[in-house]
């Protein structure tokens, strides 16, 4: 997917069943609007970044491109507004 200005960047962080992480990531990576991943620490497991033109339908996206793969056990989607710093 090529990217555009116009387009917001999304960030969701995805908990994982334990000993699936990989999977899960590997799974998210082939989501259309996915842009990157990264393991962390903490309450969840992955930071998942997407970028989407249109965030009326980020909801559907979630649920039916993230949350339907197998091994996620819960999600935390954080919208983001103005970039600062940008490269």
């Amino acid at each position: 997917m090529a990217y555009t200005a116009a387009m917001r960047a999304v960030f969701v962080m995805v908990k994982t069943d334990p000993g699936h992480m990989t999977a899960v990531a590997n799974r998210i990576a082939e989501v259309e609007s996915f842009s990157e991943c990264y393991s962390i620490t903490g309450q969840y497991d992955l930071l998942v970044k997407l970028y989407v033109d249109n965030v009326d339908t980020l909801g559907r996206l979630i649920e039916t491109q993230i949350q339907s793969i197998p091994h996620i056990r819960d999600t935390f989607t954080i919208l983001t507004f103005e970039a600062f710093g940008t490269r």
